[in-house]
């Protein structure tokens, strides 16, 4: 009777043994931090007009040169250009707490950049031919850092776990970066020692950075997590975030421009008449303060001179008004969870 009896209870008590280590195997870390590493992409879904590049609005304008006509230019297509900087890519690191089994607390930092917008294009070609007299590209794309706190809610399960997430979000940093090429063609001015039939072409290559005024939007996710360990889960979501920016101050970063004399006919290149660069242009052409109101007291362009613009202080910043951009989007979010 009493063999019976311990056989049964070292069977009982292997049994509890093994169960113990198993749940042991098997049980969650004993800290409520975790780490997320994530990627992903956004779409625009808002899209708006894009704000002008100094005179040139957001347009795709294509005009013929006929000499013939009273009026030499006729405009043969005009595009109003919309768009949003919300498309592109994402990448973040976050620290998570989880408060109980359903809810947690997340801040997350991210870096942003954007798929290349055509801001504005303006081209003129000669009548009957492919002939370019003139022609300005813009093109535009943000990149920015930022701070993005939010409240986690999910049902708390373990293997497959849904959840929703709600925050701000803070850009701390950021960008938008415009790059403008531009050709023009031109008859020199009277009294300049060239051969007749002489044109002069002028080239510039300018880059201009808009920096942004602070500002918060909001971020929205579900998603789902995935447990695969003790410690690790991978995730997937959809992310929807409002992020509008205004613009706060420009400075041009680079630039430089070449005129160059020419044989109307052929051509051909004569002579390279004269050459500017960044540390040639002046305070008001470098840099840019955006304001809401433009008066009396702005300082803004009094005169053109070739490509030289003048400024009723050419020793001081310009003056122009606040564009408006949005840097959010839907998108699609994936990644890696580490709890601690």
């Amino acid at each position: 009777m009493k063999r019976p009896i311990l056989v049964a209870a070292m069977t009982l008590a292997a049994a509890i043994t093994t169960s113990v280590q198993a749940q042991e195997k098997t049980s969650k870390p004993h800290s409520k931090f975790y780490l997320k590493a994530t990627g992903g992409y956004f779409f625009s879904i808002t899209p708006g007009q894009f704000p002008n590049v100094g005179p040139y609005p957001p347009q795709d304008l294509h005009t013929q040169y006929n000499p013939a006509n009273a009026n030499p230019l006729d405009t043969l297509s005009r595009k109003v250009l919309t768009g949003s900087y919300g498309q592109g890519a994402r990448g973040g690191l976050s620290v998570g707490y989880n408060i109980n089994k359903y809810i947690a607390v997340e801040a997350s930092f991210n870096y942003y950049q954007s798929s290349k917008n055509l801001m504005t294009n303006t081209l003129t070609t000669v009548v009957g031919t492919n002939q370019v007299l003139a022609q300005v590209t813009s093109h535009g794309h943000v990149h920015a850092f930022d701070f993005a706190p939010s409240v986690v809610f999910s049902p708390g399960y373990e293997k497959i776990n849904p959840y929703v997430r709600f925050g701000v979000v803070l850009p701390l940093w950021g960008r938008l970066v415009i790059e403008t090429d531009a050709l023009n063609t031109s008859t020199p001015p009277a009294g300049a020692p060239l051969p007749p039939g002489t044109l002069i072409r002028t080239e510039i290559h300018r880059t201009e950075e808009v920096k942004p005024n602070i500002t918060i939007g909001m971020q929205g996710a579900l998603g789902v997590d995935f447990n695969l360990s003790p410690r690790f889960d991978v995730f997937v979501e959809a992310e929807y975030r409002n992020v509008p920016v205004k613009s706060k101050s420009k400075e041009v970063t680079k630039y430089s421009e070449t005129n160059t004399a020419i044989n109307g006919a052929t051509g051909s290149v004569i002579t390279v008449v004269s050459s500017r660069n960044l540390d040639q242009l002046s305070v008001a052409e470098k840099n840019t303060d955006y304001v809401t109101t433009l008066d009396k007291g702005s300082n803004t362009p009094i005169a053109q001179q070739g490509t030289v613009t003048k400024y009723k202080n050419d020793n001081a910043p310009a003056n122009d008004l606040k564009s408006y951009i949005n840097i959010g989007g839907m998108g699609f979010n994936a990644g890696i969870k580490f709890r601690l």
